[in-house]
């Protein structure tokens, strides 16, 4: 089978258990779906038709499958975002990203204050909800950022709007990203966290920007551009991937935004040959993190509800791919992403029958079937599963 475009959508952290490495990154029995549907049984009907309950444990319901399914598992050194959405694209991340468990360094610091021109309060690893709330009235005082980290390898600035203006924020994310986390500091992410309101009632607002490392390797969406195809990210996707090799982004906030962006580009680009990629945030920064069990479920069963809308849109030479870049079990220890395998669930309605795809070997099975589906070469890792489609 060929398509004209492909449409993939992360679940960001929605993960099936069971990657064989798990208990190297102090993962074994982490199951995202799993324990999720154990606490919540799970009603995702259009998920399933797409083969989910082949794929992910959770209770069982007889359901006619419409689409192809499978799983794949990461290779590359991390489980954070920039590392499964870049191994998507060909581009596994051979060395983990840096951590800092024991906070930032102060020479890291103070090249932040020579660089930026601003001081800063907190660093020390935090959740992003409490520390504005604590820190928020040391912030207006000061008048100096809140810098803070996490289990990832990110930088996160956090600045109220009346205090430092947007702009401004976005100004010293830059600064922080291309002069100061650099060399042994080149984090995967510097975040900006903007935050509005009042001392007791401070909450994050939508615009936050992640401000990727550049990649080392050339990477799917820079072999279709080249070819001249569209290649259309909607909400994290440009910033995830620097912006190379995209022909068009459109920034969203929240789950609803994705989806009504990525319909409206579905139909926007009906006729152009190439591909559609949308990141769903919510599951990941508002329940997975926060480990709300049933905020999750909630959220997985709003999305595959939105999905039963967006699916009799697609034509016969569209393909819908819809994956994971790692887990979060919100029942899990810490606040951290989870070492899992992904589901890999694969709609189009030119499929004649419902196919197992197996278990692939890397994420970047996914990359190597899009080139393979454009008629391109040159990425040097992935097998391509296209003439397994059916």
């Amino acid at each position: 089978m060929k398509f004209n475009r492909i449409i993939v959508i992360v679940m960001d952290s929605v993960g099936a258990g069971g990657a064989p490495d798990a208990a190297k990154f102090g993962d074994a029995g982490a199951d995202t779906y799993g324990h999720i549907d154990a606490a919540v049984p799970l009603a995702v009907p259009n998920l399933r038709r797409l083969g989910l309950g082949k794929v992910a444990h959770i209770h069982d319901v007889p359901t006619d499958v419409v689409g192809a399914y499978g799983l794949m598992q990461e290779i590359s050194a991390g489980k954070d975002t920039t590392s499964g959405h870049w191994e998507f694209m060909g581009n596994p991340v051979d060395n983990p990203f840096p951590t800092f468990p024991d906070a930032f360094p102060k020479e890291l610091m103070d090249l932040f204050t020579a660089k930026t021109g601003y001081g800063y309060i907190g660093n020390e690893i935090a959740s992003g909800t409490e520390i504005i709330e604590r820190l928020g009235p040391d912030h207006f005082r000061t008048k100096q950022p809140i810098v803070y980290t996490s289990a990832d390898s990110v930088f996160q600035i956090a600045a109220h709007n009346d205090v430092i203006p947007l702009e401004e924020l976005y100004r010293i994310c830059d600064i922080t990203r291309r002069e100061v986390c650099v060399g042994p500091y080149e984090v995967g992410r510097i975040i900006a966290r903007p935050f509005v309101g009042e001392q007791g009632r401070f909450v994050r607002t939508g615009d936050r920007r992640d401000y990727s490392r550049l990649p080392k390797r050339k990477m799917v969406f820079e072999y279709l551009k080249e070819a001249g195809c569209c290649v259309v990210g909607v909400g994290k996707i440009g910033d995830i991937y620097a912006h190379i090799g995209l022909t068009e982004s459109y920034h969203t906030s929240n789950n609803g935004e994705d989806m009504a962006e990525l319909t409206k580009q579905l139909l926007a680009h009906r006729r152009d040959k190439g591909l559609l990629m949308a990141n769903f945030v919510d599951f990941d920064s508002q329940y997975g993190h926060r480990r709300d069990v049933a905020g999750y479920a909630k959220c997985i069963e709003d999305f595959d509800a939105a999905l039963g809308d967006f699916l009799p849109q697609l034509q016969d030479d569209e393909l819908l791919v819809i994956t994971a870049d790692h887990g979060n079990d919100p029942t899990w220890r810490g606040t951290d992403h989870t070492r899992e395998r992904v589901p890999l669930l694969l709609y189009s309605p030119a499929f004649a029958e419902a196919v197992d795809v197996g278990i692939r070997q890397t994420y970047a099975d996914l990359g190597m079937t899009i080139m393979d589906n454009f008629g391109l070469t040159g990425l040097e890792f992935g097998t391509s599963f296209l003439n397994e489609l059916r």
